[in-house]
């Protein structure tokens, strides 16, 4: 099983606590360490010091990490055009020597839109476009240095763009498409991403979105196509502690009212973690993305790092 850690830097994080955070996930073991694209609190709390750029910090933390892989979970298509984005990506891919993960979607916090001017359109044109950024960022990608590349959308229209600069990974870097929605989100895992994400939510619904995931992929004949089959993970939201105290104290932020959907926590010790990872295991995860509330809060992630990685081998 592969373990990485998930933060939302919008709840309240400045640089330097996602720097030291990214850097004991690095030094605990962890896979990976990816973070929330938002620029607003989700509920009365204003998170403090303010919202930090996805991008712009991980780019920072390319050039001050050296293992660990990087990325969204998830960069919302309406906050940046496709090109621009294609190049943001594989620029930070280049400083980072090739650990860099896109995780992209449609946008879905219209607070955040109306707050910053950020145009926010109906849900229908949100996946449309999402479509079509998937299409412009992964063509940009694979075309050849020299060749330009041209597309014609609804939405998008590039000219003769020249694909530069490329990144380090061959075709590009991991896309990871992700959500819980029936019909489009499987569908455009299938046909972009190398890996989908069922964000937060019990084994039996995941396994439920693994299955429309995976009969899309037969549908779109990526099944048998040679590519490489779409990793499917998991998020799950960690509130764990060596006594029950310290583990209701870690989930004290999830009782607070936000505009987050429904989540399946696992509240208590680590070997409930362990078993909840495990059930995710029988159902085909592969990976999961262990949701930590408190960038400060070292303890918990090095707590994690001593008591569930270890116990994981096998899973």
């Amino acid at each position: 099983m592969r373990v990485c850690v998930f933060t939302e830097p919008h709840r309240g994080a400045s640089y330097d606590d996602q720097l030291r955070f990214a850097r004991a996930a690095e030094d605990g073991g962890f896979e990976g360490f990816l973070r929330a694209d938002h620029y607003q609190s989700m509920g009365d709390d204003p998170g403090l010091p303010g919202p930090t750029d996805a991008w712009l910090t991980l780019a920072a933390l390319a050039r001050e990490t050296s293992r660990i892989r990087l990325g969204t979970l998830v960069t919302s298509a309406t906050f940046r055009l496709p090109g621009p984005l294609a190049m943001l990506v594989a620029q930070v891919d280049q400083m980072s020597g090739g650990r860099v993960e896109l995780g992209i979607g449609a946008g879905w916090y219209e607070r955040e839109h109306t707050s910053y001017g950020i145009p926010f359109p109906p849900v229908q044109e949100r996946f449309d476009r999402l479509a079509e950024q998937l299409e412009i960022i992964t063509g940009l990608w694979r075309t050849p240095a020299g060749a330009g590349f041209s597309f014609t959308g609804a939405h998008y229209r590039l000219v003769d763009a020249p694909a530069l600069p490329k990144p380090v990974q061959v075709p590009g870097p991991p896309i990871i498409v992700g959500g819980r929605g029936p019909k489009r989100t499987p569908e455009l895992a299938a046909r972009f991403a190398d890996e989908f994400n069922m964000p937060f939510k019990g084994v039996a619904e995941t396994a439920q979105a693994y299955d429309r995931v995976t009969e899309a992929a037969d549908r779109f004949g990526r099944t048998g196509s040679g590519r490489t089959p779409l990793t499917l993970s998991a998020g799950i939201v960690v509130a764990i502690g060596r006594s029950d105290a310290e583990a209701q104290r870690r989930a004290a932020p999830l009782h607070v009212r936000s505009a987050l959907p429904p989540e399946d926590p696992v509240i208590g010790s680590p070997t409930q973690l362990v078993d909840r990872i495990g059930e995710f295991a029988t159902v085909g995860t592969t990976r999961v993305h262990l949701r930590l509330i408190d960038l400060a809060d070292l303890d918990h992630l090095e707590l994690i790092a001593s008591d569930v990685l270890p116990q994981l081998a096998g899973v």
